[in-house]
């Protein structure tokens, strides 16, 4: 690698004190010297075991420069069955390092090498500790005004920080613990500075559902309300805008994440144990982070990632050849834009693609610029130099068709991948980031380079502080400046450096486990042809189109890598929903019909419960033996059907039966191109066809029937009549009290009837 032909040059010759004091050790070393070149393993140069741990919890400052103190804290543990006595904590200060391979080499020793390892500085400045019991830890404080460290030249200098002590069973003082670390000087400006870009990704895990409301914003509903625990003071997110928002850094956004906040802020639901969503609770703290974001990017350049950071190498190794999925790549990225311009209010490069890790291979360059970009961000560890050019190139690289890999420097951008929660891993890692950078603007080239640092998708919060830390420590610009990605993708490729993508078979294994499978992208595909079947029915088909798009891009998500179970639920999700959406217009079960006499109509229903109206609908009716039971002239009919949101439509056949017995009717909806919809349903109808003969003898019935009734009725009209006539012939000579009379002559009956 080039890192391994890295040079300084030779060191220009030490203060005169130092040649004097470093003369009189090797004049008293002399008699042990020769010893050791007649000793076969020379003891002097073997690590000695390590009896205290010794952990440095901070430096500043971090990059000093003359007249500054140096102020190192830490604590010492002593891990061994002996208590330790006459102990004191001392610093030591090794010559400026060669190159950036002796800085990982150094920081890779453990336990102390007498002879490798420099003596002590001035002993005033060391602290002493009486005594440190065994499981016994304690802190220190070392200040050093940093003339009193000899630093001849600009470079990266290895420090010691060692307890030196006696036991029992080791009387004579040895070193017990060393913690090694690196120092950075460069006092001055130098001439000429490296450009530095330092990618600052916002990214989060997918969090949103296909599932909306019946209501006008269509209220999203989340998996969960997780998001907040990052948006809140001190969470993740929280911390990527608040230490961002005041250093150098290219904002590096996946709109989703946008998209997902703003919602919260309008007003969202999150799924609950019960099954039925509940409000959710944290729309402050999502205003309050989005309008934090939205000042901190102010004046500062912005890179969004096509929607949901679609996974690009799952996308070249295992979509690209289900159809239709490429062809989400386009709408992904359009929306970016879109998203940053709308919920920030600034400007936004949809330019760039970042594989996981920065990893390639010619299928995933070809994947990442098939949506429009034209710089692929990548890694120095993916493509590879091959040392012939003894520096570091810079970042961009043109590798064909218009494409240029920006290569970012993989120690610089992984620097920050442990934990950091451990102060003293922090501090350590902080200081071995400001020695490669140093290290790098040293090599032995006079031309202006630009490097890049992609660092992990989503630190934690610890990871973010390191790294904030880290580019406050090269605030200063004495040997880097800071520069945007587009100015790094813009910049002078090196005429020499690597521009050869690496073959398929150089692509990291284990990355490649944690790829979504093809099972997932049929999947995806299978939603996808169900979605576009649906919204064809549809009166407002965006209700239903912007959501499951979305989706769609979040299924293909990077977020998902590690986590196989959880993106295959998602999509069972996905579809289960859009199916129970379809299914929410259907053709009603019937129950069995009858069918008496040779024409009749035949109901059939079709419900709407979604809340939108559903047009161009084919309903159509077939009948299963056309020879007993037709509709119209032939076997089946069909009819256009319009329903209005939640109503139910009934449509009419009619039926003609040409003899009896049992039919089986299906009714199927079908969309305006003939394709079936949602499921069929099947009813009997008992055809009854009536015979000539059988009118003829129902008719002559029915004859008989009203001729009867004629019949009865002239002979109560005759039976009337002559009645009438009896009473007209009898006498008229009586008073008119002639009544009253025959009521008082009752008594002679009375007399007669006794």
């Amino acid at each position: 690698m080039a890192e391994a032909a890295e040079n300084q040059g030779a060191s220009p010759a030490p203060a005169p004190r130092r040649w004097l004091r470093r003369a009189i050790v090797l004049l008293a070393g002399t008699p042990v010297l020769a010893a050791l070149i007649y000793s076969p393993a020379p003891r002097a140069e073997a690590a000695q075991a390590s009896s205290v741990d010794v952990q440095l919890t901070s430096m500043a400052p971090t990059a000093p420069v003359k007249g500054d103190t140096l102020t190192i804290k830490g604590t010492v543990l002593n891990t061994g069955p002996e208590k330790i006595t006459g102990a004191h904590v001392g610093l030591r200060v090794g010559p400026a390092l060669a190159d950036r391979s002796s800085i990982d080499e150094t920081a890779e020793r453990t336990g102390f090498r007498a002879g490798a390892d420099p003596g002590e500085i001035d002993p005033a400045y060391a602290v002493k500790i009486d005594s440190l019991p065994s499981k016994v830890s304690q802190e220190f404080t070392l200040t050093i005004p940093v003339n009193k460290l000899e630093l001849d030249k600009d470079g990266v200098y290895p420090l010691g920080v060692s307890l030196s002590g006696v036991t029992d069973s080791r009387p004579s003082e040895q070193v017990m613990g060393i913690k090694r670390t690196f120092l950075p000087w460069q006092p001055e400006a130098a001439a000429k500075r490296s450009q530095l870009t330092y990618a600052w990704p916002l990214i989060s895990r997918t969090r949103v559902t296909a599932e909306t409301g019946s209501d006008e914003l269509q209220t999203p509903v989340f998996l969960d309300d997780s998001l907040a625990d990052e948006l809140r003071p001190g969470g993740r997110l929280e911390q990527m805008v608040t230490l961002g928002k005041d250093l150098p850094i290219t904002w590096v956004i996946d709109p989703d994440l946008l998209y997902t906040v703003d919602a919260m802020t309008k007003g969202y639901r999150v799924r609950s144990p019960g099954g039925k969503p509940v409000q959710g609770k944290s729309k402050a703290i999502a205003e309050q982070w989005l309008s934090s974001l939205e000042a901190a990017v102010q004046g500062k350049k912005v890179v969004a990632l096509p929607f949901a950071d679609p996974d690009l190498a799952s996308l070249a190794h295992h979509g690209k050849d289900v159809s239709g999925t490429l062809g989400q790549l386009r709408p992904a990225t359009d929306k970016a834009k879109q998203a940053v311009e709308t919920v920030l209010h600034v400007p936004a490069s949809t330019d760039f693609s970042w594989p996981v890790d920065g990893a390639i291979d010619p299928s995933i360059v070809n994947v990442a610029t098939s949506a429009g970009a034209h710089n692929v961000l990548t890694r120095s560890d993916s493509l590879v130099e091959s040392g012939a050019l003894g520096y570091t190139p810079s970042a961009a690289r043109p590798i064909g068709a218009g494409t240029t890999a920006v290569v970012a420097d993989a120690d610089l951008s992984t620097a920050f991948e442990g934990d950091m929660l451990n102060a003293g891993t922090s501090t350590l890692a902080v200081q071995r980031f400001l020695a490669h950078s140093l290290a790098l603007n040293l090599q032995g080239t006079d031309e202006p380079r630009s490097f890049v640092v992609a660092p992990q998708r989503t630190p934690s919060v610890s990871q973010v502080q390191s790294m904030a830390s880290a580019v406050r420590g090269l605030q200063a610009g004495r040997w880097t400046q800071p520069a945007d990605l587009e100015a790094a993708a813009a910049a002078k490729p090196d005429p020499g450096a690597t521009t050869q993508v690496p073959g398929a078979g150089q692509y990291p294994e284990a990355l490649r486990k944690q790829e979504l499978p093809v099972s997932a992208f049929e999947k995806i595909r299978t939603t996808q042809s169900t979605l576009d079947r649906f919204k064809v029915i549809l009166a407002a088909p965006d209700r239903v189109e912007i959501p499951f798009g979305n989706t769609t891009n979040r299924e293909m998500s990077t977020s998902w890598r590690g986590r196989p179970d959880e993106a295959r639920l998602y999509r069972d999700e996905v579809q289960d929903y859009l199916i129970g959406l379809t299914e929410k217009v259907k053709v009603i079960p019937k129950s069995d019909a009858t069918l008496s006499g040779h024409s009749a109509t035949i109901p059939v229903s079709v419900q709407n419960s979604l809340v939108q109206d559903v047009h161009d609908l084919v309903l159509r009716v077939k009948s299963a033996n056309p020879t007993r039971l037709m509709f119209g002239d032939k076997g089946e009919a069909e009819q256009r059907v319009t329903v209005q949101g939640d109503h139910t439509q009934t449509v009419k056949f009619t039926a003609n039966a040409t003899a009896s017995g049992p039919v089986e009717v299906t009714a199927q909806l079908f969309t305006k191109d003939g394709i079936p919809y949602g499921k069929e349903r099947k009813f009997t109808v008992e055809a009854t066809e009536i015979t000539p003969t059988v009118m003829l003898v129902i008719a002559g019935g029915v004859l008989l029937l009203v001729l009867a009734g004629i019949k009865m009725y002239a002979s109560r009209k005759r039976v009337a009549a002559r009645a009438a006539a009896e009473e007209s012939t009898q006498p008229s000579d009586e008073s008119p009290d002639t009544g009253a009379q025959s009521t008082e002559g009752s008594g002679t009956s009375e007399t007669v009837d006794r």
